[in-house]
This record gives C-alpha cells, sequence and structure tokens, in this order.
C-alpha cells in the first residue's frame, strides 16, 4: 500500500513499450464501486473471490506489466500462476509508508490502529511475497524513476 506500484508500473511500461494493467482497477471497473465499498458491503472474502478471477483473467489476456493488489498473493493458485513470471516486489518500511500515505487513506485493512495493522499485514505476508518475486526492490528513499531503473537493471530488460 503506497509503494508505488501504479507509478512505478506505469514507468516501467513507457521505458518497456508496453501495456500498463491493474488488477484493482479491473475490479473497481468491473464492480462499479470502490474496493473499500466492495470490502464494507461484501466483506473480504468475496473481495478475494473477485481478486483471484482479475488477475487469472489478466494474466491470460495481458502481455505488459501488469500490477496485483497486495493481498493478491494470498492465495495459493495466483502464487502458482505467478511462479514462471518476472515478479517484482516493492517493498518499503512502515515509516515510508507512513510518510507517502499517512496510513489515514481509504485502506479498509488498515482503519484500526493502522501502523500496527499495516506491520502485522506485512509480517504475516512477506513470506508469500518472496516465495513469488523473482526480485525485492526496496523504495524507501528512492524516486519512482530510480526505482524503475532499479527493477530494469535487475531483470536485465532492455528500454526501448
Amino acid at each position: 500500500m503506497g509503494v508505488g506500484k501504479s507509478t512505478v508500473g506505469g514507468l516501467l511500461a513507457e521505458r518497456l513499450g508496453c501495456a500498463y494493467r491493474d488488477t484493482d482497477d479491473d475490479i473497481v471497473t468491473a464492480q462499479g464501486r470502490a474496493i473499500a465499498d466492495i470490502f464494507v458491503d461484501e466483506g473480504e472474502a468475496h473481495f478475494r473471490y473477485l481478486e483471484k478471477a482479475a488477475v487469472a483473467a489478466a494474466l491470460a489476456e495481458h502481455d505488459g506489466i501488469l500490477a496485483l493488489g497486495g493481498g493478491a498473493i494470498l492465495d495459493a493458485d495466483t502464487r502458482e500462476l505467478l511462479t514462471a513470471r518476472p515478479v517484482v516486489l516493492l517493498s518499503m518500511d512502515v515509516e515510508e509508508a507512513v510518510k507517502r500515505t499517512g496510513l489515514n487513506v481509504a485502506r479498509p485493512l488498515l482503519a484500526v490502529n493502522p501502523r500496527k495493522q499495516w506491520r502485522e499485514l506485512m509480517d504475516a505476508r512477506r513470506h508469500l511475497y518472496t516465495e513469488v518475486a523473482r526480485v525485492v526492490v526496496a523504495t524507501d528513499g528512492r524516486t519512482p524513476d530510480e526505482v524503475t531503473q532499479v527493477i530494469l537493471d535487475a531483470l536485465e530488460l532492455k528500454q526501448t
């Protein structure tokens, strides 16, 4: 959350001459409402069902840069679909998250005691992220351009 996936994803797509897509945007478009509203109205389990389907569809249809929501890796089938792909994990510490988002924006999983919940989410998910990631890039103190270049170099990708 707030790690820069949309910004960096867009920059990567631009530099590689390909399309950018975000599965969270796909869900919002398909459902006609914000993710926070889906959480409130239908619950997390329903959102995760929608997310799993959105990721599977995007992986089947899209050849460019694909950004996934932070909880997408919770699903074992999704992790399996990601294993053969050049997955990049963008990471940051809680202090950087506070600077970037204030942890006061509409984040359904961070509604109460956001710093503590952010740490707990990261502790619970970190091993799943690293299980599928080919590259882990810390974004703390880096500009989006710097992060993008680190990814291009790490994956040995050529810019167009």
